[in-house]
């Protein structure tokens, strides 16, 4: 048993793309929050500083987010995020779900 179920009913649209492969599903994605003052990483851009915003990712077993490629990205809603981090999660021997950090990508001329 996985948690797909949930993300097919309560989940968005999401596209991994992964050098020339592509593949849509659905998966949860949420704002990170951030707790005891801990900040991440951002980009300092022609117009300023952008926090590049991490988010949460929770998604079905396949496609296997621990597995692609460090250029991999996932697009949902106009915007594009990368991995920054996958982990699997189990119940009992079988994955449950894939959960990870993403950030949003800014493009840097």
């Amino acid at each position: 048993m996985t948690a797909e179920p949930i993300f097919k009913k309560h989940g968005r649209e999401v596209t991994l793309k992964d050098g020339d492969a592509t593949e849509s599903f659905k998966a949860l994605i949420q704002p990170l929050r951030y707790k005891n003052k801990m900040y991440l990483d951002g980009v300092y851009t022609e117009i300023g500083f952008n926090s590049q915003g991490h988010y949460l990712y929770i998604g079905p077993p396949t496609p296997d987010l621990t597995l692609v490629s460090e250029t991999a990205r996932i697009d949902s809603d106009s915007i594009s995020y990368r991995i920054d981090r996958a982990e699997r999660v189990y119940n009992g021997n079988e994955i449950f779900y894939i959960w990870a950090i993403i950030r949003t990508i800014v493009e840097v001329d």
